[in-house]
């Protein structure tokens, strides 16, 4: 009687297991689908822009030389400092040229003097000749002679202007306005003594340029995505440029594309470009070199994607979405760089696709997911992606 009992409340406590267990599978069976944070795709025109690395040169830069020869006496600026244009640089002894001049001087009023007398002269002969007072030869040689004294006073005339000229050379002046460099030949030395010697350089750097090259490949790309309709490139003219200093920090002022050489230049295989970039309070230096961003143009269509919600496998760039039926689904995608924190997305998306941008680990494709409008994190906004997932390339 006993053991009957006992296995009557043994078979009691398996079924109470069972039910249990069957209650505990029914509750799992019904857990809602993961929550997760969607952002709806929106085409759009998005600048293209391209990060390269450029050189600085002066925007002016002229050399200061002895134009006379003569011995240098003094430098009469700062090395380094800002200079305008005439100002006076450095003096060359003037004494050799101010005696040049007055010897200048002399032989031109020694040629006036000659000129007088050969113009009374002839003016008497002109007088006799039609009483027949002097001969036909006689008139023709005080004629002759009257002329070539005028000749000699204009002859006379360049020599003394010359010679100011030269002594005017003696202040040796900037001819731009700019930073003047260090000096190249020390006070004391003869200059300008059979050719025109180096004394120092004046760069002009507000504004400056950036030297930059453009990939013949990439160019061909521009064109053909051009054509195409998927991009508007901007004129050489309109064309901008940001600059980024050696430590990373934004240069404030913006450039514009001024020259874009039509040649391909056969050692690179590129081409040069140029921009014109303020630089008002001398920040930056010639010879430099800098990263600039450059606005080629514009590209339309495209999808601007958070970074957390493009990731990257073996089968290529991918995102994921919650399709119409609430279900997640793969897309692949092609990205063309980034537009500050989104990547952006040129082909592989439709309008109104709700990309999930968090709680990609939490989901299967082809398993539901409840959709919920995506906010970035404050705190992590410059995150690099979600975490096991690979930052994909630019596919352009």
């Amino acid at each position: 009687m006993k053991a009957s009992s006992r296995l009557r409340t043994l078979v009691a406590c398996w079924a109470l297991f069972a039910l249990a267990g069957c209650g505990k599978g029914g509750q799992e069976a019904q857990q809602p689908p993961p929550e997760v944070g969607v952002v709806t795709a929106q085409p759009r025109t998005v600048p293209l822009t391209k990060d390269l690395v450029g050189r600085l040169s002066a925007y002016r830069s002229a050399d200061v030389r002895a134009r006379v020869a003569g011995v240098l006496l003094k430098r009469v600026y700062t090395e380094g400092s800002e200079v305008k244009a005439g100002q006076v640089l450095f003096q060359i002894d003037p004494a050799p040229l101010k005696a040049a001049l007055a010897n200048a001087g002399a032989g031109l009023a020694q040629a006036q003097a000659t000129f007088t007398n050969a113009r009374v002269t002839a003016e008497r002969t002109r007088a006799l000749a039609p009483k027949g007072y002097v001969s036909k030869s006689d008139l023709d040689a005080a004629l002759a002679s009257e002329r070539t004294a005028k000749a000699a006073v204009q002859a006379a005339q360049a020599n003394v202007e010359t010679a100011r000229i030269n002594l005017g050379y003696a202040d040796v002046t900037s001819p731009i306005a700019g930073r003047a460099g260090q000096q190249q030949v020390t006070e004391g030395a003869l200059v300008g003594n059979g050719a025109a010697t180096l004394l120092t350089t004046v760069d002009q750097i507000d504004p400056l340029y950036v030297n930059f090259t453009i990939s013949v490949g990439e160019l061909d790309r521009l064109r053909q995505a051009q054509h195409s309709g998927a991009l508007e490139l901007s004129q050489p003219d309109k064309a901008t440029v940001k600059v980024s200093l050696p430590d990373g920090t934004a240069y404030p002022e913006s450039g514009t594309v001024d020259f874009s050489s039509v040649n391909v230049d056969p050692a690179t295989g590129a081409v040069n470009a140029r921009a014109l970039l303020p630089n008002p309070h001398g920040a930056l230096l010639p010879g430099s070199y800098v990263t600039l961003k450059v606005t080629l143009g514009e590209r339309r269509d495209a999808f601007l994607v958070p970074q957390p919600a493009v990731l990257r496998d073996t089968g290529g760039t991918y995102v994921l979405i919650v399709d119409k039926d609430g279900k997640v689904a793969r897309r692949d995608v092609a990205t063309s760089g980034m537009d500050g924190l989104d990547w952006i997305v040129t082909s592989g998306l439709a309008a109104g696709d709700q990309v999930i941008a968090s709680g990609v680990q939490t989901v299967r494709v082809g398993s539901p997911a409840k959709a919920e409008p995506w906010q970035p994190p404050a705190a992590s906004a410059g995150s690099a992606g979600a975490p096991g997932s690979t930052a994909p390339a630019s596919d352009d």
